[in-house]
C-alpha cells in the first residue's frame, strides 16, 4: 500500500502545525496562505508528501481547502465530510465552513484585514478559480501574492516525506488495446485540425494513457507524475523524475519520444514560443499558463486533449473491463454471502467489514489496489453520502438496520466501483419501499435506449423520477466516468443534474448509482458500472440508438425489494440480471456460496 496520512488523524495536527506555518508566512512577509487539497498535478487522491492540507487541518478527506490567517483560520468541506471534518480538525482552531455554499471566496470576501497579504502557490490553483479567489479578496481591500516557496513547506521542512519514486512501467498492448504510437499521431492530426502546433499535458492520467504506462505515486489509482509535451507531428517530450525511469520503460516509448526530466521542463516550455499551444484550465495550474504566457507562446485555453479519447475505451479495454468484474463480482458475491450468514449471526463493525471485502479481493491474487477507500455506513453513518469509517467513528451493524458498502478495485485489465445495500436482520416495510424506488430508477437508466448526442444530464431523470413521485431525492450525481486501470473517477463524461455538453458516447463507462438517505436513520444506494454500446437499429423504429450494457455482476438483496412496486418489465429485468450474475459468478465461488447465490439470485 502506498504512503497515505493514516485515516485517524489526529486532532493536535492543527495545534502543532498552525503556529509553524504562522511563523513561515511571517518570514514572508505574508498574512496569509491559502491551502488547497489540490496538488501540482490536481490529483484526487494524493500522496502524503503532497498532502498539505491534511498535513496543516488533520483533514484527510479527498476535497476541500483551509485558508489561514494570521489570526484565524477556516477549513471548507462539502456535505460528504462533514462528520469526518469535525472528528479530525480541532474547532478551536479552524472555523469549519462549507465548500460549495460560497466556499473560500466568500471566506476571503470578509474575513482577511484590509491590506492583507495573503500567499498562494501558482503550481496548485486552475488560472479560472485563481481569478475567483482574486476578485474575492480584492473586496476585502486584501492581496494575493505568488509565492515560490510554499509556507506549508517551508514549515513542514525535514519532516515532510519524500515525493514518491514508484517506478513507471509499460501498460503492455494486451489491457491498453492500442499503440501509444497511434495515438499519439492521432491526437497530433486534431492538434493540426485546430490550428495548433502542441500541446502541454500534466493530469497523471492522461500521461498514463497515452503512454501506455502505469506508476505508483497515487494511493488508489496507478498513476505516474510527470508531464508531457505533444506535438502535432505525433512526437513527444516526457518529463519523469529519473529515479521511476525503468529499464524497460525507454525501449517502450520508442524514439519518438523524448524522455527528461522535470528540470527541463521550463526550459522546454520557453521553447514553445510563437507556437500555438493547447492547455487546459481545469487540469494545468495557473503555473503553466504564466509560463507559457512569459514565454510568447499563444495559449489556447482548451479541455485536455486526452480527455475524450481516454474515455472511449476501445474493444481490447471494454472487454477486459468485463473480465474485471466478474472476477471483482465474484469476490464481491463471496462478501455478500460472508454477510448474509455470519455477518447476520455476529454483525460486524464496519471497520471489521471493510477489512473483510478487502479480503476477499485479496485473494484473488490480481488485485493491485483498491480503486478509492472503501465506504462501509451502518445504520445512520449511511445516511451520510460518502461516509468513511475510521477507528473513532467505527460503528456496528444493528438487526434492523441497513449496511451500505461502496467499494472497488483495480486490476489490471480494469477499474470497478459497485455499492450494494443489506438487511441486517428483518427490514422495516419503509426501507423496503424505499429501497425499491431506488431500485426502480437504477433499472430505468440500465434499460433506457438514446440517439446520438444525448448527454447524462438529459438521462438524470430517469434515476430520479420514482423518487420525485414519492417526494424524495437525493443530492449527489447519478453517474461518473470510471477509468481503464486508471482513475475511478474520470471525465468529461457524467450523469447528473448539473448540465453536462459532453454526449455519451459508444466505449464510454458510466456508473449507475441513484440513492436514498434518511437522515440519523439508514441510506441506501444502488451501484453498478456500465458501458455505452454502439447505436442498433430498433425493429419498427427510424433512428439508431446506443445503450447500456452492465459490467458490474452481483446479487441485489432479495429482502429489501418489495416486488409489488416492480412493473413486470422491472420484475423480469431484475430475475435476468440475477440470471447473468448466477451463470458468471457461480463457477467462481466455492459450493456453499454458490448454494446461497442459487437461493439469492432466484427468480423474484
Amino acid at each position: 500500500m502506498r504512503q497515505t496520512f493514516d485515516e485517524s488523524t489526529d486532532r493536535s495536527f492543527g495545534s502543532k502545525h498552525v503556529p509553524l506555518i504562522r511563523q513561515a508566512m511571517a518570514q514572508q512577509g505574508l498574512d496569509g496562505v491559502l491551502v488547497p487539497h489540490e496538488d501540482e498535478h490536481q490529483n484526487e487522491y494524493l500522496p502524503a508528501a503532497n498532502d498539505r492540507l491534511a498535513w496543516a487541518t488533520g483533514f484527510t478527506g479527498s476535497a476541500g481547502a483551509a485558508v489561514i490567517l494570521k489570526d484565524k483560520a477556516a477549513v471548507f468541506v462539502d456535505g460528504r465530510y462533514t462528520l469526518q471534518v469535525r472528528d479530525q480538525v480541532d474547532g478551536s482552531l479552524f472555523e469549519i465552513r462549507d465548500l460549495v455554499e460560497g466556499g473560500v471566496p466568500a471566506y476571503l470576501e470578509s474575513a482577511p484585514a484590509k491590506g492583507a497579504r495573503i500567499g498562494y502557490d501558482p503550481r496548485l490553483h486552475s488560472p479560472d478559480a485563481l481569478e475567483r479567489l482574486k476578485a474575492a479578496a480584492a473586496k476585502a481591500g486584501a492581496e494575493l501574492r505568488p509565492v515560490s516557496l510554499n509556507p506549508i513547506d517551508q514549515a513542514w521542512g525535514a519532516q515532510r516525506p519524500p515525493q514518491p519514486t514508484a517506478p513507471v512501467v509499460p501498460h503492455p498492448l494486451q489491457y491498453a488495446g492500442e499503440e501509444s504510437s497511434s495515438k499519439r499521431h492521432r491526437l497530433g492530426e486534431a492538434l493540426t485540425a485546430r490550428g495548433a502546433e502542441a500541446t502541454v499535458l500534466t493530469a497523471p492520467a492522461s500521461i498514463a494513457w497515452l503512454f501506455n504506462v502505469r506508476g505508483g505515486d497515487v494511493i488508489r489509482s496507478p498513476l505516474p507524475f510527470g508531464q508531457a509535451i505533444l506535438n502535432s507531428d505525433g512526437s513527444a517530450r516526457l518529463f519523469i523524475d529519473p529515479q521511476k525511469v525503468t529499464p524497460e520503460l525507454r525501449p517502450w516509448l520508442g524514439n519518438e519520444v523524448r524522455l527528461e526530466t522535470p528540470s527541463d521542463l521550463p526550459q522546454a516550455l520557453a521553447e514553445l514560443k510563437g507556437k500555438r499551444v493547447v492547455v487546459d484550465p481545469a487540469q494545468s495550474s495557473a503555473w503553466y499558463f504564466e509560463a507559457l504566457n512569459s514565454a510568447g507562446a499563444e495559449v489556447i485555453r482548451a479541455e485536455d486533449p486526452c480527455a475524450l479519447p481516454r474515455a472511449c475505451k476501445n474493444p481490447i479495454e471494454i472487454e477486459g473491463s468485463r473480465k474485471a468484474h466478474a472476477r471483482d463480482g465474484a469476490a464481491l458475491t463471496q462478501f455478500l454471502h460472508w454477510l448474509a450468514t455470519e455477518g447476520q449471526a455476529n454483525p460486524p463493525d464496519e471497520v471489521t467489514a471493510v477489512a473483510k471485502l478487502e479480503a476477499f479481493r485479496e485473494q484473488t491474487g490480481l488485485l493491485k489496489d483498491l480503486s478509492f477507500d472503501t465506504i462501509a455506513g451502518a445504520g445512520s453513518n449511511g445516511a451520510i453520502v460518502h461516509y468513511r469509517p475510521t477507528k473513532r467513528l467505527n460503528r456496528r451493524s444493528e438487526a434492523g438496520a441497513l449496511l451500505l458498502v461502496d467499494s472497488g478495485a483495480q486490476y489490471l485489465d480494469g477499474t470497478t466501483d459497485v455499492t450494494r445495500t443489506v438487511a441486517i436482520g428483518e427490514p422495516s416495510q419503509e426501507m423496503r419501499e424505499r429501497f425499491t424506488l431506488v431500485l426502480k430508477g437504477h433499472l430505468a437508466l440500465a434499460r433506457v435506449r438514446f440517439p446520438a448526442g444525448t448527454t447524462g444530464s438529459a438521462l438524470d431523470v430517469l434515476a430520479r423520477s420514482a423518487l420525485w413521485a414519492h417526494g424524495l431525492d437525493y443530492d449527489h450525481g447519478t453517474g461518473h466516468g470510471v477509468g481503464s486501470y486508471l482513475g475511478v473517477h474520470e471525465g468529461p463524461q457524467r450523469i447528473a443534474k448539473a448540465p453536462n455538453a459532453v454526449a455519451l458516447r459508444p466505449g464510454m463507462i458510466v456508473s449507475n448509482e441513484p440513492g436514498y438517505y434518511k437522515e440519523g436513520a439508514y441510506g441506501i444506494r444502488i451501484e453498478n458500472l456500465q458501458v455505452v454500446t454502439p447505436a442498433q437499429e430498433i425493429k419498427g423504429g427510424e433512428r439508431p440508438m446506443m445503450a447500456f450494457e452492465t459490467l458490474t455482476l452481483a446479487p441485489l438483496d432479495r429482502r429489501l425489494i418489495a416486488v409489488e412496486m416492480l412493473s413486470d418489465e422491472e420484475r423480469h429485468q431484475v430475475d435476468a440480471y440475477h440470471a447473468r450474475v448466477r451463470a458468471v459468478i457461480g463457477p467462481q465461488v466455492p459450493a456453499e456460496v454458490k448454494a446461497w447465490l442459487d437461493e439469492a439470485t432466484a427468480p423474484l
